[in-house]
């Protein structure tokens, strides 16, 4: 006895093979009018109203790779080439290229986005970029970035290069999580490494220096420092302290602006311990806030 044909499976089939002799002779037919297409328009988009790299670079950049595009058979132009071209300027992270079939090449870029400007100890100009990679200052264009200087002994080449030391990785996380978050991007203005290569931060508000030390854990020491601007600083003032030390993540050390006038405030676990007559030291975690008061 012959087998039930199964006519949902035939017609499945027979419409794949039509759509398969579909594409290849559409594919063809590509190939045949792409040989003899030429280009007749170039058409650059870069994103973004600041630009490292104007489109009259780039264009300037596919000249010097293949001349006149524009009159040139399609056949003849290797986009690839081209991408690879464009990628290899250091402002650029991301180049796609393609043409349509009336001959018109389109030319996508996206450009790095610097997040910190870095003056090393041999006073080298660069930037860090998103994806933690050194690259050159532009004439074209000055990002509006964090700057970072001081004892920083992070090399730069001139080109397009990763970070070789810890200092440079650190100044690298520290200024991505400032990046991430609008209350730091707006309240932190500068990164200065000292002597000890430690980092310390460069409020908008208040005449303190925050040492934040290096990049370990940095999230812990950032929420100690908005609990101690939100519990304290309200209560003694923005200028009490000249040093915020949050370096160590159990605590933080203030040094005194005028040692001999002091309105000292716990907003931690315990009340502040002094350290000496400049200084104090707040420990735990944010739960009261009592505060005591010292005699001129």
């Amino acid at each position: 006895m012959l087998k039930r044909i199964n006519w949902k499976f035939v017609m499945k089939t027979t419409a794949w093979l039509f759509s398969l002799v579909g594409v290849v002779v559409l594919m063809s037919f590509i190939s045949v009018k792409k040989q003899a297409t030429k280009c007749t328009n170039i058409k650059i988009f870069i994103p973004g109203a600041d630009n490292f790299v104007e489109r009259e670079e780039v264009d300037a950049m596919l000249k010097l790779q293949h001349g006149q595009l524009v009159g040139q058979n399609l056949k003849d132009i290797n986009l690839k080439e081209l991408e690879d071209k464009i990628r290899s300027n250091p402002y650029i992270e991301e180049a796609k290229i393609y043409a349509d079939m009336d001959g018109e090449i389109r030319i996508e870029i996206s450009q790095r986005e610097p997040i910190l400007r870095v003056i090393n100890a041999g006073n080298q100009d660069y930037y860090i970029d998103s994806k933690g990679l050194k690259m050159p200052i532009s004439t074209n264009f000055t990002a509006n970035v964090l700057v970072a200087n001081g004892s920083i002994r992070e090399p730069f080449n001139g080109r397009l290069d990763t970070l070789s030391t810890k200092i440079g990785r650190d100044l690298y996380k520290t200024a991505s999580f400032i990046n991430a978050d609008t209350l730091w991007t707006a309240q932190i203005e500068q990164m200065y490494v000292n002597d000890r290569l430690d980092i310390e931060l460069v409020p908008r508000v208040g005449n303190q220096r925050i040492v934040l030390g290096d990049a370990d854990s940095l999230e812990v020491k950032m929420y100690n420092l908005l609990t101690f601007y939100k519990k304290a600083l309200p209560k003694v003032g923005w200028d009490t302290y000249k040093t915020i030390n949050i370096k160590y993540t159990n605590q933080i050390v203030c040094e005194r602006s005028k040692p001999d006038s002091i309105l000292v405030y716990g907003y931690m676990e315990a009340l502040p311990v002094p350290v000496s007559s400049a200084g104090d030291i707040y420990k735990g975690v944010d739960t009261s806030a009592r505060h005591t008061k010292e005699k001129d």
